[in-house]
Parts: structure tokens; C-alpha cells; sequence
């Protein structure tokens, strides 16, 4: 995933945001269509309705999110945006346990993210509104889950959603010219949507929106160890106190939120 997001960040020279956000959507459909081939039936009705909802939320929450961070601090953006997933953990919380468990990761992910609350009014509210669409796609995700459309859904979602957000293609006109671009637009899609988003159906069936919006936490403590690793960016004293946080916070939590595939099932 944050492979992906380093070759996002290379396409912002040459094309706008939201247009970067868009060619990692053209990217994940083709590579998505290629390998399910979804079934007719998954072209119509109720499970081409679902799936497309489905991937226009997941699209705009990452244009969304790619249009605050482009206002914003990456660390404040992450840290509004993860209201999201911190709304629907709590809304599956039951119990003192739970909520201390969502108070560690919250606390845990303003740490690791060194919050800065400077930047322009616009960047706030396109983070607000990425942190709104990621909580939708946690509960739509869980409903192509339990549908049994799975990774067909996601393909069949990738592709109204490039159909449906088309108009953006305006501002990426200089990468439809340069071979490299193009193949940075297509390992986008595969590292920062195909890979990440295919393993989240199978999360989600598992483990249950609320566990999933938990266990979601971890992602800032997975690029701090990947920028460690592979870049030699030591994290400070305050980012190691964030990611014991957050680590203490899902292992009280994992076993405790309600989040199963009962629960999925009336929601």
C-alpha cells in the first residue's frame, strides 16, 4: 500500500489529485477485470447496484483523501481522516473494555501521525469528507462481503466508479503520453487498491466492521515500521509511545468488539 502511495505522489507533478486518484481507479479495474472476469450476473440488479455504490464511495475516498493531502500535512490528514473508522468502532464498542481499547488507538494514531493542525479550512473539509466515505466503505464492504460478491464485487465497483468518475480524466492528460506514468498509474492501482482492498473482503466476512475498524489503526504502524526498515527513518520517541498505543489498543479490543459475522449480518 505505501509502495503505492509513493508513485501517487510522483503523478502529482504531472496531474491533479483527484485525476491521480482516478488513474489508480482505471489501474485496479483493469487488473481486477482481468483476473475475476466477474459473471453476468454480477452486471445487473441488486449485486451491480451494491458493488457500484460500493466502488464510487471507495473512488471518492480516495480522491478525497489525495485532494486534503495535497492541502494538508499527510500526518493531519491521516489523523481526521481515521474519524471514520474510530465512529464505526464505536458504534460496535459494548462495554468499558472496548472503549478503552478505542481510546489507545485513537491516542496511539495522533501520535504516530504528529499532528499539526495548520493548513487551509478546504484541506480540513476534504479529510472530513474522506473520513465520512471511509466509514461508508467499511459498512458497504462489509454488505459485498457477506453478499458473497467478494473481490467480483470489488471488480464490478472499480469499474462503475471509473465509468461514473470519467470527468476527472481531464486533468491527466500528460500522463496518457509517457509510457512510465501510464505504468505507475496501473502498479498504483495494484499495490494501493487491488492487493489491499481484495484482502479486506476477506477481513471482513472474518472479522466484522467494528474488529475491521479497529484492526484498521495498524496502518500507521505498518508504514513506521516500513519507513524504518527500508528507509532508515527511525521513529521518535513520541511515534514509539503512538505505536505501543496502538498495538495495546487492538490486542484489548481485538478480542472484545463485537464485530463478527453475526453481527455483519443485521447490518
Amino acid at each position: 500500500m505505501y509502495v503505492g502511495a509513493a508513485l501517487a505522489v510522483g503523478l502529482f507533478e504531472v496531474a491533479s489529485p483527484a485525476g491521480v486518484a482516478w488513474l489508480r481507479c482505471v489501474g485496479a479495474a483493469l487488473i481486477l477485470l482481468l483476473w475475476r472476469r466477474p459473471g453476468r450476473a454480477a452486471w445487473r440488479g441488486r449485486p451491480l447496484l451494491l458493488a457500484g455504490t460500493f466502488g464510487v464511495v471507495t473512488a471518492g475516498m480516495n480522491v478525497l483523501f489525495y485532494e486534503a493531502i495535497a492541502r494538508l500535512p499527510l500526518g493531519t490528514g491521516v489523523a481526521i481522516e481515521f474519524a471514520g473508522p474510530v465512529v464505526v468502532a464505536a458504534l460496535g464498542s459494548r462495554g468499558a473494555r472496548d472503549i478503552a481499547a478505542l481510546a489507545g488507538v485513537v491516542a496511539g494514531v495522533f501520535l504516530i501521525a504528529d499532528v499539526q493542525w495548520e493548513g487551509s479550512p478546504a484541506g480540513v473539509a476534504y479529510a472530513l469528507g474522506a473520513a465520512a466515505a471511509w466509514a461508508a466503505y467499511i459498512v458497504l464492504g462489509t454488505r459485498v462481503a457477506l453478499a458473497g460478491n467478494g473481490v467480483d464485487g470489488l471488480a464490478v465497483g472499480c469499474a462503475v466508479a471509473t465509468v461514473a468518475l470519467s470527468p476527472l480524466a481531464v486533468h491527466t492528460t500528460a500522463v496518457w503520453s509517457e509510457p512510465g506514468l501510464l505504468a505507475s498509474a496501473v502498479g498504483m492501482g495494484l499495490l494501493s487498491t487491488v492487493v489491499p482492498y481484495a484482502l479486506d473482503q476477506v477481513v471482513l466476512r472474518r472479522a466484522g466492521q467494528a474488529r475491521f475498524a479497529l484492526l484498521l489503526a495498524l496502518l500507521p504502524v505498518t508504514a513506521a515500521v516500513v519507513g524504518f526498515v527500508v528507509l532508515g527513518q527511525v521513529p521518535a520517541l513520541v511515534e514509539t509511545l503512538g505505536i505501543l498505543a496502538v498495538v495495546a489498543g487492538v490486542a484489548l479490543g481485538s478480542g472484545t468488539i463485537r464485530g463478527g459475522r453475526a453481527r455483519g449480518l443485521r447490518t
